[in-house]
Formats: structure tokens, sequence, C-alpha cells
């Protein structure tokens, strides 16, 4: 078996949280439970590019107990927990390509190792397997049947991909589902990017200026979680409509180039690039601290963060000192990475329950529908959205009303007014 792992000594460790974040996951363990009995993916194989973390672990377990040949490689250099990716390769039978830390050439590397058993559906975290398969491997597109895409920013760049007619095959973007960025965008950035920012640098938030760059589900999660922990919240906008509403929930609402002068710590979810750029580290405060929570590291302009440094170094794990001139100190966490992934855990269980468990019933969708679907980017199917909610709720204890005959009547006509 293929793989390319750190070091497989790491695998008990990590077989021991895999189990703990799978206590957490009750909606993804029935579907396991019911794919074990059915094997509805028994031979498709499938090229995963996620977050190599214990909750991904738990998906590529349920994917394997459908009957599925799955190969796992990371969405990011800095994301990879090295004892999961250990003991999936171990304990697992999983060809995992996954090191923490790994260069951009291992990286890539590892990209195409993912498809060396020629998949018929991608899973993909930021659309790079997408992007390769296009541009790289084209002689695989003939055995793909279809694809999911997880986060936001591969959306926007499979949809692009869909309006110049150059996709090759239909994707789900799970990142649009209600039970997916309802509470992962929200619930899970909003937590787990300040539990990275806290063990990175161990700041004290409260009374702080909190800059945050995109007041999209990610943004208002985070805002949630720093004003709660005392932090004075700034957003800003390019979207009107966004930046109302943030003002409406009681944020402070400016410009960039305002908010780089009175910003203590900074942290961009937009999905786009050079949100943070040369003429805002000018104004900055000595000793500002820089972030990212969107997928990829250009949202912070580091390159021209380099080109105005007269000198820099590593003071904390995950803590880069950039001195500019006038000795002001600039400190950029997790190399502009997804300091949530980087310095911390990622998401908790609880939520990537959901996520995963749109992933897998996605997968089974594609599975079952890939002959009528065009090559599009779709939506998560209601129907699939609802069951999780549903079983989720029912994991939770919560009971909720049904609509009546009559109410359901009503609602499907016109003709009874007032």
């Amino acid at each position: 078996m293929e793989f390319d792992v750190k070091d497989l000594k790491l695998a008990d460790k990590g077989r021991l949280r895999m189990e703990w974040s799978a206590r957490f996951m009750p909606v993804l363990r029935s579907i396991k439970t019911q794919f074990a009995k059915d094997k509805p993916l028994k031979g498709i194989r499938i090229a995963a590019c996620l977050h190599v973390t214990t909750e991904t672990g738990n998906l590529i377990e349920t994917l394997k107990a459908g009957g599925a040949d799955v190969r796992l490689t990371a969405s990011n250099p800095l994301s990879t927990q090295d004892d999961l990716a250990a003991t999936l390769v171990k304990h697992h039978k999983v060809p995992v390509f996954a090191i923490k830390g790994e260069d951009h050439k291992t990286y890539y590397k590892h990209i195409h190792l993912s498809l060396g058993h020629a998949p018929h559906i991608t899973m993909d975290d930021g659309a790079d397997l997408v992007t390769i398969l296009h541009t790289k491997r084209q002689e695989l597109l003939k055995h793909i049947i279809g694809g999911t895409e997880e986060t936001t920013t591969g959306v926007i760049r499979l949809k692009s991909m869909a309006k110049h007619g150059v996709l090759r095959y239909p994707i789900i973007a799970v990142n649009d589902a209600e039970t997916k960025h309802f509470f992962d965008n929200r619930y899970g950035t909003g937590q787990s990017t300040l539990d990275g920012i806290l063990r990175a640098t161990n700041v004290l938030l409260a009374g702080q200026n909190f800059v945050i760059a995109g007041y999209g589900w990610c943004g208002r999660g985070l805002a949630m979680r720093a004003q709660g922990a005392g932090a004075h919240v700034v957003i800003t906008e390019v979207n009107p409509v966004k930046a109302i509403e943030a003002m409406m929930d009681g944020y402070r609402v400016m410009p960039m180039e305002e908010a780089a002068k009175i910003g203590d710590v900074f942290v961009t979810v937009t999905g786009n690039k050079s949100v943070i750029s040369a003429r805002h580290f000018k104004v900055m405060k000595d000793g500002a601290v820089v972030a990212n929570s969107g997928h990829f590291n250009v949202e912070i302009d580091l390159p021209a963060l380099e080109a105005m440094a007269k000198a820099k170094r590593q003071v904390r794990e995950f803590v880069m000192e950039y001195t500019l001139p006038g000795r002001r100190k600039i400190f950029v966490l997790g190399e502009g990475r997804l300091i949530n992934l980087a310095a911390a855990e990622g998401h908790p269980a609880m939520v990537m329950d959901m996520s995963f468990a749109n992933q897998a019933l996605s997968v089974l969708h594609l599975v079952k529908n890939s002959a009528k679907l065009d090559k599009a980017v779709y939506s998560v199917p209601k129907a699939i959205d609802a069951e999780i909610a549903r079983l989720k709720l029912g994991t939770m204890g919560v009971r909720i009303d049904k609509l009546t005959p009559e109410q359901k009547k009503y609602l499907a006509e016109w003709q009874e007014g007032t």
C-alpha cells in the first residue's frame, strides 16, 4: 500500500483521538451503520483532498464501510494531524499522503499520489484536486463521475470554472448546505479560530480592537465569539448588504485602511486575495497580530510584508515576528494559513458531524444520479439537508412540531385569505 506520513509510531495516539471525536459524531455514525449494511459505494474509488484531522478520519471510515476505495491527501500544508494520518495507514489501511508542514513541492506530489487509483469521485476542500485533474491529469477525467466541495473558496473556484465552460464533471457544493454553512462556518469557524489564536499567542482579547475582514457566515461566527470574549469588534466588507447587517448586529464597520490604524488583532475570512496588503501593514500598530481563517494564505499579502521587513524571526510556535522600519513589529500567525487548523485542532467534532454527513450522503447521491447531472455546480439536495438536521436534532434529544394536513393544504393553496 502506498502512503507518505510522518511517523507510523504515532498511530496509537491517533486512534485514541479518532475514537474520541467519533463520540461526538452520532449522525455520521448512523450513516456508517447503514453504509456497512448496504455497501452502496462498493467498487467506487474516491480521492479525498481534505484537512487530515480526526473528524476526517471518521468520514473516511464511513466511506470505507460503504465499500469505497479511498485515498486521502491534505488540503492545506499545515492542517494535517500526523498521528491521525498514521492511524489511518496503520490501523485502517487507508493510503494517506500528508505530513504537517510539508513544502509546496511535496504538497502537490501528494495530490498526484492521491489520484493514483484513477478515482471515480473527488472530495475537495479548496478545489485543488479538481484543478490538478483539469490542468495536469486530464487523462483521468474519463473515470470521474462527480465530486464534492467542502469550502467557500473551492465553491467560488468551481463556479468560475462552470461559468467559463471548462468544468468537466458535476460537483456538489457541500459548503452551501444549510446544515453545513450555518453550523460549520458560523459555530465551527467562530470557536476554532479563537482557539487557534489563543493557543498561538495567549493574548487577552478583552478590550482589544478585533478586526474581521469579511462578514459571511465565518465572519459572523467569529464576530460573535470575539465579542463574547470582550473584544471590540470591527468589520471590514465590500458587500453593502453584509456591511449594514454587521452594523445592525452592533459592530463597527469601516474600510480596512481605517481599521488597520486601530486594530490589535486582524483575521481575514473572505476567500479573496490581498485583503491585508502593504498599504495596511504601513499603518498598523506596533505589536499588531495578523491571522487568516479563510482557506488559502493569499488573503494576507505575505510577499509584500516580507519585502517591507528589515528582520524576521519566529518568537513562538506558529508566531512569526516581522520588524518594519521604525522598529514596529507585526506578528503573523501560522504562516498566514488557516489558524484554526495550523495552531489548533479545527472545528469541534459535533460541528463536523453534520458537514461530513453531507459529504457522505452527497457521494451516495452522485453514485445514484451522476448520469442525470450536467457539468455544473449543484447544491446539496434539500431532502439530504433536512434529513441531516432531523438526525442531529434526534441525537440532541430535541423534538419539533409537524404540519397538520390542514396546514399543508393552506400553504399549498391561494384561495383562502383572511
